[in-house]
């Protein structure tokens, strides 16, 4: 089976930010056995600190699931993203 499928669990972290320079995220997805993905983003459109970390999530949440991933948590250092995720 694909490593994604194990099931033990993985954890995604986003972090995004927006300045003048513009709009771009992290995001870095951990599994077992020390696989790590790690990805960039940068945005062609301006965007806040808080759309930029949902959007690092949803890019996350798709890698994820494009790696077959099955068990995963999500960490973020806003607030408001990981309050109205969670419930």
């Amino acid at each position: 089976p694909p490593e994604g499928t194990s099931l033990q669990p993985w954890t995604l972290s986003v972090d995004g930010s927006s300045n003048l320079r513009g709009s771009r995220a992290g995001v870095v997805l951990e599994g077992p056995d020390g696989v790590l993905v790690e990805q960039l983003l940068r945005f062609a459109f301006q965007a806040s600190n808080n759309q930029a970390e949902y959007e690092a999530l949803i890019a996350g949440m798709k890698l994820a699931r494009e790696m077959e991933v099955k068990d995963l948590k999500a960490k973020s250092d806003s607030q408001l993203v990981t309050s109205q995720v969670s419930g």
